[in-house]
């Protein structure tokens, strides 16, 4: 066989994989839930991490899950998906997902210290 063909064969089967395996929005979902209340922790700091665990607990993630269906919102392409968030009339990508994985951009620590902020000014 020759090298194209093989090549060709090659990127075919790749794609095939990445279509077969690209997340659900679910998973998407799961990513940025998982990251928004380590951030919570990480934002309330050491003396009041208890109280924020108590809080999630407590709510059963009802802020994180009503942000969530405000805001994020997920794009699929089929052979990758991307997470973005929309913001004050701004939609900025915050992850990337294929191959049923999510990987975040660190860009979600700064647009969670922004509304963080914006949310202590009200």
């Amino acid at each position: 066989m020759s090298k194209t063909r093989v090549f060709a064969l090659t990127v075919i089967l790749l794609m095939v994989v990445a279509f077969w395996t690209n997340p659900t929005k679910e998973q998407h979902e799961d990513a940025v839930r998982e990251k928004a209340i380590m951030l919570l922790k990480e934002q309330a700091g050491t003396e009041n991490r208890s109280i924020v665990d108590f809080g999630v607990q407590l709510f059963g993630n009802t802020l994180i899950d009503q942000f969530m269906k405000n805001h994020i919102k997920t794009d699929n392409y089929y052979l990758f998906s991307v997470t973005k968030v929309h913001w004050e009339n701004q939609e900025n990508i915050l992850g990337v997902g294929a191959f049923k994985h999510v990987w975040l951009s660190k860009k979600i620590d700064e647009k969670a210290a922004e509304i963080v902020k914006m949310i202590k000014a009200k």
